[in-house]
C-alpha cells in the first residue's frame, strides 16, 4: 500500500494511453453492441425500433444514476489513493456498493409501476406503446446487473486497473451481441421473443459483466479492501462526499434523458419515423462519444491523483493531450456522417424515406462534434476537481436552455431538416461555457499549486 501508485510516476501520455486505451476499445465494443442491438430490433419493424427508442430516455436516466454514483466514488477513492488516505479509499468503495444497491430499488418501483405509462407518454401507437412498455419493463425490474456492471468498473478505473474494467464490459457487450438474434428471432432451442428478446439479452450481458467485475476486484485490484460489514455500515462523511461530487453528475446526465424525451415529442409531430432517425442517430454517434468518455474516463482518475500529490506538471500535461485525442477522434466523426450517412442508416433497414430524412439529420448534427470533443475533455477537470457542479450548469444550458427551446422554434417552420440545426448551435454555447469554467478552475486550483 505504501509504493507509489502508477498514476504519479509514469509518462503522463503513456498513462493517459494505458488508463484510457482499455476503456476506450470497451466504449467502442459497448457502442457496436447498441448499433447491432438496434439493427436486429429494426429487423422486426420499424415500430419495434421506435419502440425502443422511446425506452431509451429511461435507460439513460438509469445509466445517469449508476454512472453519476460512480463518478463520486472515483473521484473520493482516486483523490484519497493520491493523498495517502487508505481507510477513506477503502470507504469509498464498499459504500458505494451499498448505495448502488439502493440505486437498483428505485428502478425495480419504477419498472413494476410505471414503465407503461412512460412509454404511452410519447405515442398514440398501441404497438408501439405494447412494444416499449414490455421492453422497458424488463430492462427497469432486472437492473441490478447494469448498477453493479458501472459499480465494479470505477472501482478498477479509479486505481488504475483498467484493462481489467475493459474485460467486464467487453465480455457483456459480447454476450449480449450474442445473444440479441438468439432471443429475438427465436434460433436454435431458444424462443422467439421478439423486442422483449433484445431486453434479456441487454439483461444477460449486464450480469456476467457485474460479476466479472465483482472477481477482478476481489482478485487484482489490491488498492482497495471489500469487506461486507463496511458495506452494511455506511459512513456519513463518505456517503456525503460521493454525492458531493455525484449529484451534479447524475443530474448532469439525467438532463440527457429529458432532453432526449422532450426531441422525441418534438419529432413525434412530423412522423414515427422521424423520431426513428433520431434513435438510430444515438446508436451511430456512439462510436465516436463512446471513446472519448472513455478517454475521459481514464484522465478523471489521473487528475485527481495528481491534484491530490499536488504535481501541477502532470495536471497540464495530461490536459492538453487528452484534449487533442478527443477533436482527433470527434473530427473523424464529422467525417464519416458527411460523407457516407446513406450508408450507416441503410445497417437499420431503413426506408427510403428513413434515409431521406435521415441523411442530412447525420450531416447537420455532425457538424458539432469537435466542439464535443473541447467540452467533454475540459469537462474532466471539473469532475476530478470535484467541481461537478459546473458541468452541471453547462449541460443544462447547452440541452434544455438552448437545444430543446431552439429545436422547438425551428420545427415550427414546419421542415424537419430545420431542427436538427439546434445541435450545433447548443454545442457552441456549450463551448463557450465549458471554456470560461475551465478558466476560472485553472486559476484557483492548478495555477497556485
Amino acid at each position: 500500500m505504501n509504493t507509489e501508485n502508477k498514476m504519479g510516476v509514469m509518462p503522463i501520455k503513456q498513462l493517459i494511453i494505458t488508463m484510457s486505451l482499455p476503456m476506450m476499445i470497451s466504449m467502442l465494443v459497448q457502442a457496436l453492441y447498441n448499433v447491432v442491438d438496434s439493427i436486429f430490433v429494426a429487423r422486426i419493424s420499424e415500430n419495434a425500433l421506435t419502440a425502443v427508442t422511446l425506452a431509451f430516455p429511461m435507460q439513460n436516466l438509469m445509466i445517469a444514476l449508476g454512472s453519476g454514483t460512480g463518478v463520486g466514488i472515483n473521484a473520493l477513492l482516486s483523490r484519497s489513493l493520491g493523498e495517502k488516505k487508505f481507510e477513506t479509499s477503502d470507504g469509498a468503495a464498499n459504500t458505494g456498493l451499498l448505495l448502488t444497491f439502493f440505486n437498483y430499488l428505485i428502478f425495480l418501483i419504477i419498472g413494476i409501476f410505471f414503465a407503461g405509462s412512460f412509454i404511452a407518454t410519447q405515442t398514440s401507437n398501441s404497438e408501439i406503446t405494447s412494444l416499449g412498455s414490455s421492453y422497458l419493463t424488463i430492462i427497469c425490474c432486472l437492473s441490478f446487473g447494469v448498477f453493479f456492471q458501472i459499480t465494479f468498473e470505477r472501482l478498477l478505473q479509479s486505481t488504475g486497473k483498467t484493462f481489467f474494467s475493459m474485460i467486464s464490459q467487453v465480455s457483456g457487450a459480447v454476450i449480449n451481441i450474442i445473444f440479441d438474434p438468439l432471443l429475438i428471432f427465436g434460433i436454435g432451442p431458444f424462443p422467439e421473443l421478439g423486442v422483449a428478446g433484445a431486453a434479456y439479452a441487454t439483461i444477460f450481458g449486464q450480469v456476467i459483466a457485474s460479476f466479472i467485475g465483482l472477481f477482478c476486484n476481489l482478485k487484482y485490484n489490491t488498492d482497495i479492501k471489500l469487506d461486507i460489514k463496511r458495506v452494511l455500515h455506511p459512513d456519513a462523511y463518505i456517503v456525503k462526499s460521493i454525492y458531493y461530487v455525484g449529484i451534479p453528475s447524475i443530474l448532469m446526465m439525467s438532463i440527457g434523458s429529458i432532453m432526449t424525451y422532450l426531441m422525441n415529442l418534438i419529432l413525434g409531430t412530423f412522423s414515427s419515423t422521424a423520431t426513428a432517425v433520431f434513435g438510430v442517430y444515438f446508436k451511430l454517434q456512439s462510436f465516436f462519444f463512446m471513446p472519448v468518455f472513455g478517454l475521459n474516463n481514464g484522465l478523471i482518475p489521473v487528475l485527481a491523483y495528481n491534484y491530490g500529490a499536488r504535481r501541477k506538471d502532470r495536471i497540464k500535461e495530461a490536459l492538453q493531450f487528452a484534449l487533442i485525442l478527443a477533436v482527433t477522434i470527434m473530427v473523424a466523426g464529422t467525417i464519416c456522417f458527411i460523407t457516407i450517412p446513406g450508408t450507416l442508416l441503410s445497417f437499420f433497414n431503413a426506408s427510403d424515406e428513413m434515409i431521406k430524412i435521415g441523411s442530412p439529420a447525420l450531416r447537420i448534427i455532425s457538424l458539432s462534434f469537435p466542439l464535443a470533443g473541447c467540452c467533454i475533455a475540459m469537462g474532466s477537470i471539473f469532475q476530478a476537481f470535484s467541481k461537478s457542479i459546473y458541468s452541471l450548469i453547462i449541460s443544462v444550458g447547452r440541452q434544455l436552455v438552448v437545444l430543446i427551446p431552439a429545436a422547438y422554434l425551428l420545427a415550427q417552420t414546419g421542415v424537419l431538416s430545420n431542427v436538427w440545426f439546434a445541435f450545433p448551435i447548443a454545442e457552441m454555447v456549450s463551448l463557450v461555457l465549458s471554456t470560461l469554467f475551465f478558466k476560472k478552475l485553472y486559476k484557483s486550483t492548478v495555477s497556485t499549486m
